[in-house]
């Protein structure tokens, strides 16, 4: 995602009442912080926030975490959530980072419309690849839960093949979620690809 650059932008976010500073001083804390015991879900590239703070909204007893690395894109969402989210989060973070701030403590991961890394030479850097599902494997708590949705059909079936090859039980997949699911919520991006006409393609795998 580019976005022009916001000249406050360190401001906006140093004073939003959701990003989590040093975020790995909280590891395997998690809960401390929310200040129950309810489960943790992560969307691991949360753009410009709708679907995180909807879900939030709309399911209070669920802690959810968003994960940006982009200092523009946080700049541009964070004012649009919500003042008073008490079961949400928001990490400045890079994803090859996230085994350093969680620690067998979240139940669900959310990948929605991630970069497809269209280049072989690339394929590491998907948020499906090994490298990633390595990481994964020490964040969950118990049963690992992906969710993933992408207009890529590319990325969809490196994905299938990927979660497949490391004991991922793939219980839900779509090629055309707008049919199966029309009243779900969405992400920006989402929204746009529907505009158009494509289709969206979900996969949910636990193991």
């Amino acid at each position: 995602m580019r976005l022009r650059n916001i000249k406050n932008k360190e401001e906006i976010i140093k004073n939003s009442e959701y990003i989590v500073e040093d975020a790995s001083r909280y590891q395997a804390s998690w809960h401390q912080l929310f200040n129950n015991n309810n489960p943790i879900y992560v969307e691991i590239g949360m753009g410009m926030g709708k679907f995180i703070r909807q879900h939030a909204e709309k399911f209070p007893n669920i802690n959810f975490i968003g994960i940006e690395k982009q200092d523009n894109v946080l700049a541009r969402s964070l004012p649009m959530l919500p003042k008073g989210l008490k079961n949400l989060k928001v990490l400045r973070l890079n994803a090859l980072e996230i085994d350093q701030v969680f620690t067998k403590e979240i139940s669900k991961i959310f990948l929605n419309f991630s970069d497809p890394w269209p280049k072989l030479r690339h394929n590491n850097r998907r948020l499906t690849s090994k490298i990633f599902l390595d990481k994964y494997d020490k964040i969950f708590k118990d049963k690992h839960t992906i969710e993933l949705r992408t207009d890529n059909e590319a990325l969809f079936i490196y994905s299938l093949e990927t979660l497949s090859q490391e004991q991922y039980s793939l219980s839900e997949i779509t090629f055309d979620l707008n049919q199966k699911e029309p009243d779900r919520i969405t992400t920006e991006y989402e929204d746009k690809f529907i505009s158009r006409g494509n289709k969206i393609y979900y996969l949910k795998a636990s193991k």
